[in-house]
């Protein structure tokens, strides 16, 4: 490796080599000059004023506008290399952080007991894959089992197939059997036909302002997931483990006490109370825009209902308004 040169002024501590820095030295009184007049000055064309300042225009130490040549003090170009080694730095410290993290989940993922540490070893029950007719695959899961039917619905209602799901729901709810969904908010408003029909049929349903996946649990024996978690189709994840089946229902029953129920079905539009809704929103600090996007509302919408809200509490402030809706049990 041949020896690394001592440099002998800024530019060349910068790791520009000695004859850009001779150029360096020659062109920055020509600052704020046209870059045809600082060639002249040079003895060079423009174009190879251009290509000889090619390393410097690089780095932005030289930069050119409405066809003048500008140039850097070395104290600006070394303020704002700094500057920009800073940001590039901590760009990779938080990347090297992100990698750092993601570490242990590749070590989770292939731990295992050891040969000898446990006994008794079996598969988990359930599969996961992809194809197949979903209709007809819920509908025999449905036949083939018992007991309540439970679903989170974020977004099914804009699958072409919601019609031929909500005949299968009918058979379902006529043979004795419960049907209970949740939804977000905004399907009251997106999709109000859909909840009119599937409540027509007798389904229980109630709203929460999101959801965070895809959900349906047949019985105490069969829970189907999109693989993973989120609002996909497929591939999906049929489990029939009994732990995880139950588990599954817990998680379902705990949304459900959290969610609010739809009162009426009046001229196909449901029209629940949102004030829970709102309170809510408000005791986390959300914004009003954040807040109407959640409820899918207008923000016109939202600022009515805090307002009403407000007064129906006799509170001056959001914050008064929480204590007074916590005091009597609203949240």
């Amino acid at each position: 490796m041949p020896p690394r040169r001592v440099p002998v002024s800024v530019m060349t501590a910068l790791g520009f080599p000695p004859g850009v820095d001779r150029l360096y030295e020659r062109v920055l009184p020509q600052s704020g000059r046209e870059v045809v007049s600082v060639a002249q000055a040079l003895l060079r064309s423009p174009e190879e004023l251009m290509a000889d300042l090619a390393p410097l225009l690089e780095h932005d130490v030289v930069r050119v506008e409405d066809s003048r040549l500008y140039v850097e003090s070395p104290a600006e170009a070394i303020g704002r290399l700094v500057s920009e080694q800073a940001s590039e730095a901590a760009r990779v410290r938080r990347r090297l952080d992100a990698l750092s993290a993601a570490i242990p989940f590749l070590t989770a993922g292939a731990a295992r007991p050891a040969p000898g540490e446990v006994h008794d070893v079996e598969p988990l029950d359930g599969e996961i894959s992809s194809g197949g007719a979903p209709v007809e695959l819920i509908a025999a899961l449905m036949a083939q089992s018992k007991g309540d039917i439970l679903w989170l619905r974020p977004d099914q209602w804009r699958i072409p197939r919601e019609d031929a799901m909500l005949k299968v729901v009918r058979d379902v709810i006529a043979s004795g059997r419960r049907s209970r969904a949740i939804y977000p908010v905004r399907a009251l408003h997106e999709a109000p036909d859909t909840l009119r029909a599937r409540a027509e049929v007798g389904e229980q349903i109630r709203v929460l302002p999101e959801l965070p996946t895809r959900m349906f649990i047949i019985g105490a024996t069969h829970a189907v997931l999109p693989e993973p978690l989120g609002f996909t189709d497929e591939p999906r994840s049929l489990v029939r483990q009994q732990g995880l089946v139950e588990a599954l229902i817990l998680l379902f029953e705990l949304m459900w006490e959290r969610a609010a129920p739809v009162p009426a079905l009046d001229r196909g539009e449901a029209r629940p109370d949102l004030r829970r809704f709102l309170l809510q929103q408000l005791a986390s600090g959300a914004q009003d825009e954040q807040v109407a996007r959640t409820l899918g509302i207008s923000l016109r919408t939202v600022r009515r209902r805090v307002a009403d809200v407000l007064t129906e509490l006799g509170a001056d402030t959001r914050f008064q308004a929480g204590v007074e809706a916590t005091r009597r049990g609203w949240l």
